[in-house]
């Protein structure tokens, strides 16, 4: 199986290095404080800031963009009617089209917020293992069943995959032609999606049977049987308190100035 998210997980950066327990911190913080951002004064700011940091990172350029790639096609989707339906200013008109200002800076602003957390957030998961994240997680004090469903889900989103392309190449086998467009096409999409739900419901079924049988959920709480351990022992480590006290000082900062901004314009 291959872990998409963590494939540079090995690279020797300070990000790399940097305990998971503090980056867990630091850029969620980041990522809530880009997403208060609203006025266009932050935003150069904000996308300065990303950029530095997936420098920093060293993580390959082909890594963001094949993995901004598809939710920016969903975002697409959702944006490109706003320069035609949002605001009054208008900036360009063809007929029955008209390009709005609003919509356009709306359009802007979106894409800028969604650049930022989503980097940020690549950043956070692609810079540690997701089994060493998950631990992080467990030690900074979230459910145990969160973690374990996050992990689980990661885990067999990959298996699920994996079983949608062997029945669509069975389908394919059998002559079917996915690029026609028709009834009888739609209803075999149906068939599948049917399908690929009934048997990702057996195996999660399954799974839970066999961390039963292993002894899920009797784990004793001590320091004899810890499972969850942190690679690294020194909680207060120097340089890891200043890169998470510099994040936090950045997205405070975004906090103040956007509550700054909406004071003065309000």
């Amino acid at each position: 199986m291959k872990f998409a998210l963590d494939e540079y997980a090995n690279l020797n950066s300070p990000i790399h290095q940097w305990d998971v327990r503090y980056k867990l911190i630091a850029l969620m913080a980041l990522m809530f404080a880009f997403a208060t951002v609203n006025s266009w004064y932050l935003i150069p700011l904000m996308l300065l800031v990303t950029i530095l940091l997936y420098g920093v990172s060293k993580l390959p350029l082909s890594f963001l963009i094949s993995r901004l790639r598809y939710p920016g096609f969903f975002l697409l989707g959702v944006i490109v009617l706003l320069p035609f339906l949002s605001g009054q200013t208008i900036i360009w008109q063809y007929g029955f089209l008209t390009i709005r200002q609003e919509g356009c800076l709306a359009v802007i602003l979106i894409v800028s917020r969604f650049f930022a957390i989503m980097t940020t957030c690549l950043i956070l998961f692609g810079t540690s293992s997701f089994l060493t994240t998950i631990k992080g997680m467990r030690q900074l004090g979230i459910s145990p069943i969160l973690t374990d469903i996050l992990l689980l889900s990661y885990r067999y989103i990959f298996e699920i995959s994996n079983q949608l392309s062997m029945m669509l190449k069975a389908t394919r086998l059998r002559g079917f032609q996915r690029s026609k467009i028709s009834l009888r096409n739609l209803s075999v999409y149906a068939a599948l999606a049917g399908s690929l739900l009934v048997r990702s419901y057996q195996q999660s079924e399954r799974v839970y049977q066999a961390m039963l049988l292993r002894g899920y959920g009797n784990v004793l709480h001590n320091k004899n049987n810890r499972i969850y351990s942190s690679s690294r022992n020194n909680l207060k480590s120097r340089t890891d308190s200043i890169y998470l006290f510099l994040c936090l000082i950045i997205a405070a900062s975004f906090v103040m100035a956007e509550i700054f901004f909406f004071t003065v314009n309000n």
